[in-house]
């Protein structure tokens, strides 16, 4: 993988110089570095996830030896200068759009380079740089780079986490303290100016994956937020503070309702507009469904679930639409749902990431064991898949193959294993039979640390089915929860 890095800092280097303008580079280290490349283009094999399919080398081949030579001579050269143009238009406004913090750290290095090409002692350039640091992070082995900071999407887990456990008396100085960073990180404002012209999507009432500064809404990042600030308003202010304004409640489902697709779905971030024969011009050879925009089965999960409970409080809101919307959504993870009874999982690993997700969805309609043949083939698939050790664990392999992995030698996950333990409690398998839940819930006792932490484990975060992302809080936050799940099961 780190060929891999180094193949793309080259690509994204020549791309800037070569096209951007800002520096002349001689014909001859031109073909070093196109030598280079082809060099490392055929040494990755054994990293070759999506292989590019004939018409897409013949298209770039194209592009490269032709069209790249032809578009730096006059007259074809204003062609150029006016396509540079109109793309710095568009940094400069996804720029503004999210404080230079920008969308992730792939997007903020590249318009980076570009407004430092543009001009290295302009304001945008100065206000990239003042925005590096949000980037770092300080781990227990030191000082890395993240690809994004996840605080929404942490905090809205953990305040659930929290809350499922009945200890919101003992924790409301903390249960406080989220509650305003939850209101505070949504967003207020649509994009300035002609936002569609721009390829952006409304964002008023929105939640982002980290904060407010990013500006950009998430379907299942926005669902989750307004779950938790729904949560939070049937709590006594005086333990957590004032609830949201209902305006704002109103705003966020408005966002919700807009992300849903044709097909009942939803999309992470935009509706889904593209079509699927362009994934076959997808450049990246390690990851797969990237070009486009696609549902989700986890973002489909978080819009039902906020709905549901937004229908129980606020029942007189677009009413008809929010229900033709669960509805749709609903066909949506059943028709999702493998012949095995269980579901894939894009943003987490995998299938029983995709489990959890999924039976909460049902589960909030009002399905259970007894009424849902989906739900009782689930709990099959994830019993099927239970450890000796009363857990479970499952492999990267399991995204990048879309088969059941186990991770090597049988080793239980703690997070996988609440997610799992967690879907069958909300599904009504104690019920039929408490002991794998109680050996589950044994597992994840006798690993907690006498700190009271958790251990950090194997990652269990993932995008792109092919790149591994972690999340470091999980750790705490799904065993926390789980436990809080079974004890509130106990009790009743």
């Amino acid at each position: 993988m780190k060929l891999i890095g180094i193949k793309r800092v080259i690509t994204v280097q020549r791309f800037v110089i070569i096209h951007l303008g800002m520096a002349h580079i001689t014909n001859h280290t031109h073909k070093f570095l196109h030598s280079i490349i082809n060099i490392m283009h055929y040494a990755l094999q054994e990293d070759l996830y999506y292989p590019h399919p004939l018409v897409q080398d013949i298209l770039w081949g194209i592009l490269h030896n032709v069209a790249e030579p032809i578009l730096t001579h006059w007259p074809f050269s204003k062609l150029r200068e006016k396509a540079i143009k109109v793309a710095m238009e568009h940094v400069h406004y996804n720029d503004e759009c999210s404080r230079y913090l920008g969308i992730g750290i792939v997007v903020k290095v590249l318009s980076l380079l570009a407004t430092w090409v543009e001009d290295p002692n302009g304001d945008a350039y100065k206000r990239h740089l003042a925005r590096i640091s949000d980037y770092f992070w300080v781990a227990e082995d030191g000082l890395k780079i993240q690809s994004f900071g996840s605080q929404m999407w942490d905090a809205a887990f953990a305040i659930q986490a929290i809350l499922s456990s009945n200890l919101a008396e003992e924790y409301g100085h903390v249960l406080k303290k989220a509650h305003d960073f939850v209101k505070s990180s949504q967003v207020r404002n649509n994009p300035p100016g002609d936002y569609s012209k721009m390829y952006r999507h409304t964002s008023k009432g929105a939640w982002t994956f980290s904060m407010q500064d990013n500006g950009l809404q998430v379907s299942d990042c926005t669902a989750e937020g307004l779950k938790v600030a729904l949560m939070y308003s049937q709590i006594s202010p005086e333990l957590v503070g004032e609830k949201l304004e209902t305006e704002r409640l109103y705003d966020a489902v408005n966002v919700i309702l807009s992300l849903q697709s044709v097909n009942g779905g939803f999309p992470a971030w935009e509706p889904q507009r593209a079509y699927s024969w362009l994934e076959k011009f997808n450049p990246t050879e390690f990851f797969e469904d990237t070009l486009i925009e696609r549902e989700y089965t986890e973002c489909t999960s978080s819009a039902i679930q906020a709905l549901t409970l937004f229908m129980k409080l606020h029942p007189g809101h677009r009413t008809m639409e929010i229900e033709d919307c669960i509805s749709r959504a609903v066909n949506y993870i059943k028709d999702a749902q493998n012949p095995d009874g269980s579901w894939y999982g894009y943003w987490g690993i995998c299938y029983t990431y995709g489990a959890w997700f999924a039976v909460d969805a049902l589960v909030a309609c009002g399905y259970n064991y007894h009424n849902s043949p989906a739900i009782q083939k689930s709990c099959e698939f994830l019993l099927s898949k239970q450890l000796s050790d009363g857990g479970w664990g499952e492999s990267y392999l399991s995204s990048a193959n879309k088969t059941y992995t186990n991770l090597d030698g049988n080793r239980s996950n703690l997070v996988q294993t609440s997610w799992a333990l967690i879907s069958l409690i909300k599904a009504g398998q104690a019920e039929i039979d408490l002991t794998p839940i109680s050996n589950g819930i044994r597992l994840l006792i006798n690993s907690q640390m006498k700190e009271g932490d958790f251990p950090q484990q194997d990652i269990t975060g993932v995008f792109m089915r092919n790149c591994t992302l972690n999340y470091s809080a999980y750790r705490n936050i799904f065993p926390i929860w789980a436990l809080g799940e079974y004890r509130r099961l106990i009790s009743n």
